[in-house]
């Protein structure tokens, strides 16, 4: 037997579910306040799904039906305009929750720029869960406060900094969120490796810039020695500090 589930069997308690114990979002995500015996009430419900890169986790409109935890990959939340142009108004990371709480709607589309791996769960049971345990409505609402400084600082980004502190703070995020292994010691300095989720067209939209814009920021974050790129999307980050200080310019 399973030395946590002797343990608990020997203090009259039943462990949290298996899937739970090894995911991201069991101890820094929403399902963090909950106890082991409400993560077996939630579990019985949850469905875990690998989701490909460009498919549509919810739609701008749709009527909610269900939220998910995410575990891996990246999800980029956006805005449609009647005329087709579409402004990227965030990016999710695990282990960040899809959906909009206590919305008959979705206000955003959701959508894969990476290959994804979700918890998801109906909507009835995750509301039903949060009328009847103030620690996981508690958690969620600082995730979502979390969130909310998130989109500040991007209204400062976008409305104060340069094109290049822009491209800057935008491969910081995702070099900070995106797991890259054990960062490799050298000296002081850290580097980190990671295929960078978003296209250029994406990074344009995201940061209010055009492609060659972002291309030409890349180039010369590249020439200062901040960044390296590698075939495909992988990006190389010498030393996080250097990045760090671009971002402020």
């Amino acid at each position: 037997m399973d030395k946590r589930v002797e343990r608990c069997k020997s203090a009259g308690l039943e462990p949290a579910p298996n899937l739970c114990e090894a995911c991201t979002a069991r101890h820094r995500g929403i399902c963090g306040a909950l106890s082991d015996a409400e993560l077996r009430e939630l579990a019985t419900r949850t469905i875990k799904r690998k989701i490909e890169s460009g498919r549509t986790l919810q739609a701008d409109g749709e009527l909610v039906s269900g939220y998910a935890n995410l575990l891996q990959g990246v999800v980029k939340l956006s805005k449609v305009m009647a005329d087709g142009r579409q402004q990227i108004v965030g990016l999710q990371f695990p282990p960040d929750f899809v959906g909009r709480p206590f919305g008959r709607e979705s206000r955003l589309s959701a959508e894969a720029v990476s290959a994804v791996e979700v918890c998801s769960f109906p909507r009835a049971v995750l509301e039903d869960m949060l009328e009847r345990h103030s620690g996981l409505e508690r958690r969620l609402f600082e995730q979502t406060l979390v969130e909310l400084d998130e989109a500040r600082d991007w209204l400062l980004a976008l409305g104060r900094k340069t094109a290049r502190e822009r491209v800057a703070s935008l491969i910081y995020m995702v070099a900070k969120h995106i797991p890259a292994g054990t960062p490799r010691e050298a000296g002081e300095r850290t580097s980190v490796q990671f295929d960078l989720p978003l296209t250029r067209a994406d990074m344009a939209d995201f940061l209010g810039l055009t492609i060659e814009t972002v291309s030409r920021q890349i180039t010369r974050l590249r020439q200062e020695g901040i960044v390296d790129l590698h075939p495909g999307r992988q990006i190389e980050v010498p030393d996080m500090e250097r990045l760090a200080k671009a971002v402020e310019g």
